[in-house]
């Protein structure tokens, strides 16, 4: 599935990858690499917020959280030779508004510190940067789905309440649970993340930045063990064409690759599901009688009101398509909720195909996600990982995913498993024995309008052509899946049917 060129920039091993559930785990992990680094911290990022908490003080311990502003700003004054980059997208009023105006906060906070805060606004009228990413020293590298904001953090217990996660320290409300999902890799991978911030670096500050190699880099934290070593991983970029810039869509190849490569399990989360080019690539694999299983976790409901209307209504549709297409019984979707029935918002962007494919990273299964809004993924291969191990070490991460998300131990998910012959099966058995943590998800019927908005995609443009102009959107869907279908054969990859095409 991994071809440079195609659903990769290139194809490179990982000496480790570890796979991070949560933003705590994460923030932890991140925060350890950085204060070992020697050379640079580079930050890519949807919305940096100085304000986010790096590490929650002990509970009752009375003292002051850490957060990620002071400790970057502390870091860059007390080692000169350190170069901090941030560089965000430089948002629309409408979303900064509902990210604390992160972009005046980050830029003030900033202001006569070492730290070099920059916004990235080069790119179509529209579209967002959306990528999620830290390279510490060229030589370590956090990719995924977390964005630095103060609603972000939770842990793989989802508490609910959980007094860190509140809007003002000793108050409530608080936060709701979130799910992210985040790696870190070192090696070749980590380098090339880093050649990708500095070519963002440079297109959007005109600065082009030498790569320094001067003094020996960060290390790998003793206790973060590696869920995979010896993993083929390729980075996929997904960029609108803007200017001199020309048009990126190796997330999109990989997705529809992934898919038609499934021989028993696709395993998704996902914030939004909405792409009419993945719910036809989906439903043609449901359609198989021997096809995969196809298992699906999203949000209930998504948080924000402009999403509700859009995303929330499309989705429907393309739930409707993959039930229609359910002929076998083998869809499953889901929406998780906490151990006391509050709603987890499902931000992470996942996928595990069988036991051999890992992709993860800022890309949503949306028209905007695949070509119109810079997204960068992780995809990685365990064929031969692990000294053969790799996919028994997928294997492994996958049921830890559903244990955290029941609320039950790892084992009992992978008797449930090999017991019913399935991962659907297997969490309808367990949901009969009172871990009912991930709640059916179904479509739901639609009105007029929101038939309207489904049908032309609003809110969720899949190029720079359509983006005004919602009529055009099934084309322009339609165009680029043949595209894609045809570049996927030409590399001798697996992709989807194109003559069988009928939902788009």
């Amino acid at each position: 599935m991994l071809k440079a060129g195609v659903t990769c920039w290139r194809v490179e091993t990982a000496p480790r990858a570890a796979l991070l559930v949560d933003m705590d785990p994460y923030l932890q992990a991140a925060r350890a690499v950085m204060a070992s680094a020697t050379r640079s911290i580079h930050f890519l990022n949807w919305a940096f917020d100085p304000d986010t908490i790096l590490t929650h003080a002990p509970e009752g311990s009375g003292s002051e959280p850490l957060c990620i502003g002071p400790f970057l700003r502390d870091l860059a004054e007390a080692r000169p030779e350190l170069e901090i980059r941030i560089l965000c997208w430089q948002s629309a009023l409408p979303v900064a508004a509902t990210q604390r105006f992160f972009p005046v906060r980050s830029r003030t906070f900033f202001a006569g510190s070492p730290v070099d805060f920059q916004l990235d606004g080069t790119l179509p009228l529209g579209a967002s940067h959306h990528q999620k990413v830290i390279v510490v020293d060229d030589a370590i590298a956090f990719v995924g789905s977390c964005d630095i904001g103060p609603d972000r953090w939770d842990t793989p217990e989802h508490r609910q309440p959980d007094a860190r996660r509140a809007k003002r320290a000793g108050k409530t409300p608080c936060y709701d649970c979130r799910h992210e999902i985040m790696a870190m890799i070192d090696g070749p991978p980590a380098a090339s993340l880093g050649e990708m911030f500095r070519e963002r670096w440079q297109r959007a500050t005109g600065e082009a930045l030498a790569v320094n190699e001067t003094t020996a880099p960060a290390a790998w934290p003793e206790d973060i063990r590696p869920d995979l070593t010896g993993a083929m991983a390729g980075v996929a970029r997904t960029q609108a064409p803007w200017k001199a810039f020309e048009e990126r869509r190796e997330g999109e190849a990989a997705t529809l690759a992934a898919i038609a490569a499934a021989r028993t399990l696709i395993y998704l989360e996902n914030q939004y599901f909405t792409s009419p080019i993945v719910a036809q690539a989906l439903a043609q694999r449901l359609e198989e009688p021997e096809g995969p299983e196809v298992v699906l976790v999203s949000t209930q409901h998504s948080p924000s009101w402009f999403d509700q209307m859009t995303m929330d209504r499309t989705r429907s549709a393309f739930l409707h398509q993959l039930e229609v297409a359910d002929r076998h019984g083998r869809l499953g979707a889901y929406s998780p909720v906490t151990g006391t029935g509050e709603t987890i918002i499902v931000h992470a962007k996942l996928a595990v195909i069988d036991d051999r494919y890992i992709r993860l990273g800022s890309s949503n299964m949306n028209n905007r996600s695949e070509g119109f809004d810079t997204e960068c993924d992780l995809v990685l291969d365990a064929a031969t990982a692990n000294d053969g191990a790799g996919p028994a070490c997928v294997e492994v991460f996958r049921h830890r995913l559903i244990a955290h998300w029941l609320g039950c131990e790892e084992a009992r998910v992978s008797d449930a498993v090999a017991g019913k012959g399935g991962l659907g099966k297997a969490i309808q058995a367990l949901a009969g024995e009172g871990y009912r943590r991930l709640r059916p998800l179904r479509s739901e019927p639609l009105g007029p309008l929101a038939r309207f908005v489904a049908t032309f995609h609003l809110g969720d443009p899949i190029s720079a052509g359509d983006s005004l102009r919602p009529w055009r959107r099934r084309a322009a869907s339609r165009r680029k899946l043949a595209q894609a279908v045809r570049q996927l054969e030409a590399a001798r990859l697996p992709a989807p049917d194109i003559e069988a095409v009928t939902g788009i």
